[in-house]
């Protein structure tokens, strides 16, 4: 059979009328954003469009979209850049968090902040009790992502942000892996600022977004040009915008469908996972649709996905951004588990090209492996 894809969390597949939409800024509309000749206006009323279709997409204001490279990028700006704007005090993320939102937090410690990590419980939600004391200390930024990456549990962030303004503190939330899965609406959720991403919908790679509440000051992260406002220096990568627009706009479009047809594939791959014996993770929680995080009692998680690999199957042992670390995922730890059984973690996260016909045949596979791995174990024992 062919290679099957069941790691959509770490990437996604450029969606065909996004690359379509993208060709023509990558060959003869090659103009630079900023030139005031017809090449440069046309490209930069095509940056402007985009920054329309992802305002749409989360309910906010296109002034309120700055364009970057990524999502560690945006995240990297909205920690740094807050901090710089503030008297130095506590920083506060959550003990799930990204690295690309916890280690710039770590890094402001350089510059005489604080950095705190605040607990989560045994299904990946939040610790509003030990969120509630770590505020007494005078706290100027808490960042919380909306979704777990791993588990894909969602956090209740409106009672963390009105939490956080009892005390005064800003709000940033990473919804990275929320576009395009769940419905996103930025000036509801409350928050002061908000990462999003384009290759994780169908868009491009090396394009994302910081969402900013016009109330916030914010220091650039990179100086230069003064393009996107003074806040994000460096010339436009037009095409990827434009594809991140697109890509916005059709994930919108498709979330309803999305929603109901990964959801009932992770229902369908979670039955049959509870049937060969796994320990599902944040199963009890309200998650992401498309999202299962499990894993299996003395077996090695990176041995199970190279075997997976082996059979067809494309599946991760935790967030692919981190995956060179052969450390247990510090999500699992953090929620908890025993250190060996979170070795053995699996995650698979399904996108809508996903067939049933794909879990079960994902789920034979497994079981065959899992036999074999562990016949190979008892043999050398």
């Amino acid at each position: 059979m062919s290679q099957v894809f069941f790691d959509h969390n770490s990437t996604t597949a450029l969606r065909p009328e996004v690359l379509e939409a993208m060709l023509p800024f990558m060959r003869e509309q090659h103009g630079n954003a900023t030139s005031r000749h017809s090449f440069g206006r046309t490209a930069r009323a095509a940056v402007e469009h985009a920054r329309e279709q992802v305002a749409d997409a989360v309910n906010a204001h296109p002034s309120q979209v700055v364009f970057t490279a990524s999502g560690t990028e945006a995240n990297n700006f909205a920690i740094h850049g807050i901090a710089s704007n503030l008297c130095h005090g506590q920083i506060l993320t959550s003990a799930v968090e990204h690295p690309c939102v916890s280690r710039p937090a770590l890094a402001m410690q350089s510059r005489g902040w604080q950095a705190r990590r605040v607990d989560v419980d045994a299904h990946c939600k939040l610790d509003l009790h030990h969120l509630h004391n770590v505020l007494a200390t005078p706290t100027n930024l808490v960042s919380v992502m909306l979704a777990n990456n791993e588990t894909g549990v969602i956090q209740d962030l409106a009672e963390i942000v009105a939490l956080s303004r009892q005390y005064k503190a800003l709000v940033h939330t990473d919804a990275v892996q929320v576009l395009g899965k769940i419905a996103i609406d930025f000036a509801d959720l409350n928050v002061n600022a908000m990462t999003i991403s384009s290759h994780k919908i169908g868009g491009p790679l090396g394009a994302g977004a910081l969402v900013i509440d016009k109330r916030v000051d914010i220091q650039p992260l990179l100086y230069g040009g003064g393009q996107e406002k003074g806040l994000r220096s460096g010339t436009e990568n037009v095409a990827a915008i434009v594809g991140f627009g697109l890509a916005c706009e059709l994930a919108v479009k498709s979330l309803a469908t999305f929603s109901q047809h990964t959801q009932r594939l992770r229902d369908l791959c979670e039955t049959g996972l509870v049937q060969l014996g796994a320990t599902l993770f944040g199963q009890q929680e309200k998650r992401i649709p498309n999202t299962s995080f499990f894993a299996f009692e003395n077996m090695d998680g990176e041995t199970l996905v190279m075997a997976l690999d082996r059979k067809g199957f494309a599946v991760a042992s935790g967030s692919a951004c981190s995956s060179d670390s052969t450390e247990p995922s510090h999500v699992l730890l953090a929620m908890g588990v025993d250190k060996d059984l979170a070795r053995g973690a699996i995650r698979v996260s399904f996108g809508l090209e996903n067939t049933d016909e794909q879990v079960q045949q994902f789920l034979k596979v497994l079981e065959n492996e899992l036999a074999r791995l562990r016949n190979l174990t008892a043999v050398a024992a």
